[in-house]
């Protein structure tokens, strides 16, 4: 609790003090890293840059010298300097991996005292599949918390990139603390119709909210804040997770956005039912109440295990007026069991689309997030 100010210019000095002949350490805030690796990885952490994530640092790893000198990063490092020669993995995730192998030294350094890293990639390719599990085993030896966030390719990129990713996935599952897959056969399914390059914006975007949805709830202050040792007494070693965004706005604003990311089309399983820990943001504008947090948090605490882990944290950003946006990071499903490919095999087009109902643009506000609906708008008046 911060002191109450009484008039006196002295209160804060009071308090310092004491806390110094205590023996108390101011607290510092958590030292936050991305690290986009591969071409995808490298195109999610621009679009963070762009939009001024606060409070985290980005690395961007490549093989290929040139995508590195076209990042916005300032942070940059060649993988497989002597392997490759700059001159990318040709899409084959074991260059990628021996790649990250040489460069392990340096990556020991770039990482060395982050308390958490995420590591962002679009899986399938040759440096994000090969080298991301070599990136989280690094994360993981200097100490950090590390939390995987990845695509998995759309099914027109062709089987084999779909195997690559698979394999890369369950690689990356052992050595990370937390594993998010978003696959963006999902996002085909939500924006259907959309021209190619925004297709893979989209996919760039979801692994951006996806950090944000963390990282916001550590670095901003809220009605509620959370401290990074919340987050990590969900996150650590929790296997894999799904992620859920969902955005409300109106009189019901929380308890739609909470119900729209919790059936979001986003998400790998059908739903978070279960979940034994749980990260939830709850943004929204100034006009945001403890009332809206409320009831936002009981419709995700009535799906999930009832003696599920559950951190909640609360944003305050400005630009939110009359809007409340809920993002879920569930975990703990299976016992902690790792990723299988298995999971992310079509599933019957019927479940698809119903879920996909309930988090279009209803009339009671529920929606999902606006570079989702924009799309979903223009094809509903094209039918």
């Amino acid at each position: 609790m911060h002191p109450h100010h009484n008039g006196s210019a002295s209160t804060m000095e009071i308090v310092s003090t004491s806390m110094e002949a205590a023996g108390i350490q101011p607290s510092q805030s958590a030292r936050i890293e991305v690290i986009g690796v591969g071409g995808g990885g490298s195109n999610a952490v621009n679009r963070m840059i762009i939009s001024e994530l606060e409070g985290v640092s980005y690395h961007v790893l490549n093989t290929d010298a040139q995508a590195l000198i076209q990042s916005q990063a300032q942070r940059r490092l060649q993988l497989g300097q002597t392997l490759t020669r700059g001159l990318g993995a040709g899409g084959n995730p074991t260059i990628g991996q021996k790649a990250a192998e040489e460069s392990r030294a340096d990556l020991q350094q770039a990482l060395q005292g982050a308390d958490l890293v995420f590591i962002a990639a679009g899986m399938g390719g040759g440096t994000g599949t090969g080298a991301a599990p070599v990136v989280a085993e690094v994360a993981r030896e200097v100490g950090a918390l590390t939390v995987g966030i990845v695509t998995k390719p759309f099914g027109f990129e062709g089987r084999r990139r779909m195997r690559q990713a698979d394999e890369g996935i369950s690689r990356l599952a052992e050595h990370v603390d937390t594993l998010i897959v978003i696959p963006n056969d999902r996002l085909r399914d939500a924006i259907s119709g959309a021209p190619l390059q925004e297709a893979f914006r989209s996919a760039d975007d979801v692994l951006r909210m996806g950090v944000k949805g963390i990282s916001d709830i550590i670095t901003c202050p809220g009605l509620v804040n959370v401290d990074f040792a919340d987050v990590r007494s969900v996150m650590t070693e929790a296997g894999t997770a799904l992620l859920g965004i969902g955005i409300g706005s109106g009189r019901s604003r929380a308890i739609e956005a909470a119900q729209a990311a919790i059936s979001s089309p986003l998400l790998e399983a059908e739903r978070i039912d279960g979940a034994k820990g749980c990260v939830i943001n709850i943004s929204g504008g100034k006009d945001m109440t403890l009332e809206d947090m409320t009831a936002a948090s009981e419709v995700i605490y009535d799906v999930v295990d009832p003696e599920a882990n559950i951190i909640v944290g609360t944003v305050v950003d400005e630009s939110l007026e009359g809007e409340v946006h809920v993002t879920v990071i569930a975990t703990g499903f299976d016992n902690g069991q790792q990723y299988k490919g298995e999971r992310s095999t079509t599933r019957n087009l019927a479940s698809q689309a119903s879920m996909q109902r309930k988090s279009e643009p209803q009339d009671n506000g529920a929606r999902i997030p606006e570079f989702l609906r924009q799309r979903q708008q223009q094809t509903g008046s094209d039918s």
